[in-house]
């Protein structure tokens, strides 16, 4: 009896694609940018001498939790979303928050009282020169994250020459400048979740891709 498909009896015909997948991910950047703009802010207040170092570690709950474990999924989401420069982001600067906890917690005490500043300085240039660099992909996205990046890294700068010179006054400059990136990273998370919400522009981001 002849085979209802002569093709896959002549064995040339390829198996049905599979049906297309339903799976969605919402967008992830709104909480990788809430965290990252929360934590932010709060350090800030400190840096900007707007209150007692003595409160600073009312920042380590957030700097491990939102700006930290919450980023770094926001990162990972990301990946699922095959967008290499913001898994990068957000995964990199929730490690930086968690990092920077473990920092001010277990190693910073433990240093030299006379050198302390060196290894903060280096910890800051680090970070400083990578986030530098990332001004380059963030030049395809959206003037909002563009925005952001260049802010921080300005931030970074000033808090790394800050800490190599001892210098309290450049420090506060610093501590400024991480109050407009937290407010420009806020404007760019509440944009990203309105505009998914909504399903239009609500706030625009100025894409730059």
């Amino acid at each position: 009896m002849a085979s209802a498909n002569p093709k896959t009896a002549a064995g040339d015909a390829r198996p049905p694609a599979p049906p297309a997948s339903t799976e969605t991910i919402a967008d992830p950047g709104a909480l990788g940018l809430a965290g990252f703009a929360m934590t932010t802010f709060v350090l800030s207040a400190f840096n900007a001498g707007l209150l007692s170092d003595t409160l600073e570690t009312v920042v380590l709950p957030l700097a491990l939790f939102y700006g930290g474990i919450a980023q770094l999924l926001a990162g990972m989401w990301e990946f699922r979303r095959a967008n290499t420069f913001a898994a990068t982001a957000f995964s990199s600067y929730g490690a930086f928050w968690l990092g920077f906890a473990y920092y001010i917690s277990h190693v910073a005490p433990k240093l030299p009282a006379a050198h302390a500043y060196q290894a903060t300085g280096l910890f800051l240039l680090a970070w400083a020169i990578f986030t530098t660099y990332m001004i380059i992909p963030a030049l395809r996205t959206s003037g909002a994250v563009l925005a952001v990046i260049v802010l921080l890294a300005i931030t970074y700068i000033l808090l790394t020459i800050g800490a190599f010179a001892q210098s309290t006054g450049i420090d506060k400059v610093g501590g400024w400048v991480g109050f407009v990136t937290a407010v420009v990273a806020w404007y760019a998370s509440c944009a990203s979740a309105a505009n998914s919400t909504w399903k239009r522009t609500v706030l625009p981001v100025f894409p730059l891709g």
